[in-house]
């Protein structure tokens, strides 16, 4: 599904963010991403996301080279991906319905399935009963779950969820990670990265660990080695 060709990405600093990364996801798997700060997560997330371009190398979606797409074709490329974040980046003026909702529209879908669909998500993530809040009035771990239900409802390939842990402590942590997981077990492939140790020992999927821009290690039932 996705796949880096020997990848590297050099910035005009001449810092090198990734040398020469080959790996492949394939569907419905669990990948974990795990490393320092600079050990290149967040290019590799870009790169997915054809925020940025390798500087050699290629990065392909399927059969498409992903850097090749035309400036047209990338929202519609980055439909078939879901992201959450560490910083949740809901909208403060909207509830959590029209939170989602949002998501929905940009995406042209009908007032008929937004309708539908959004009830649906909030139980999958088991936050029906706050379909009328607010961000402010959720805790931490109520807004990630949030911002998962609204990476998925539109049915994405991927779901990258970006140290979605990283701001909550270990209960939500815990039930962010059973989110995911459920998710990964409906079908839909998840590419995480984290920092944090006891998510990845929980969890006993595949770990690529990411160390000065390499893969240095790539296991299929990893742990966090570092």
């Amino acid at each position: 599904m996705i796949y880096f060709d020997k990848v590297s990405k050099v910035y005009p600093d001449e810092s090198v963010a990734l040398e020469d990364v080959t790996f492949a996801v394939e569907p419905q798997e669990f990948v974990s991403v795990v490393g320092h700060s600079g050990a290149g997560k967040t290019t590799l997330i870009k790169l997915i996301l054809a925020e940025d371009k390798p500087t050699s190398g290629k990065v392909f979606f399927g059969s498409t080279n992903i850097h090749t797409l035309k400036y047209n074709e990338v929202p519609e490329y980055r439909r078939k991906i879901g992201v959450v974040f560490q910083d949740f980046r809901l909208l403060p003026n909207k509830n959590v319905y029209e939170n989602i909702a949002f998501s929905m529209e940009a995406a042209g879908r009908t007032d008929e399935e937004i309708e539908s669909d959004v009830p649906h998500v909030l139980e999958l993530v088991d936050l029906s009963k706050k379909i009328w809040s607010f961000p402010n009035e959720l805790s931490g771990g109520e807004k990630q779950r949030v911002a998962i239900a609204r990476a998925i409802v539109n049915q994405p390939d991927i779901i990258i969820a970006d140290e979605p842990t990283g701001n909550l402590d270990p209960i939500n942590t815990f039930e962010i990670v059973q989110i995911l997981k459920k998710i990964n077990d409906l079908g839909t492939t998840v590419i995480l990265t984290t920092h944090n140790k006891g998510v990845i020992d929980s969890l006993g999927r595949r770990v690529i660990t990411m160390e000065g821009g390499k893969v240095v290690r790539d296991d299929k039932e990893g742990r966090y080695i570092i």
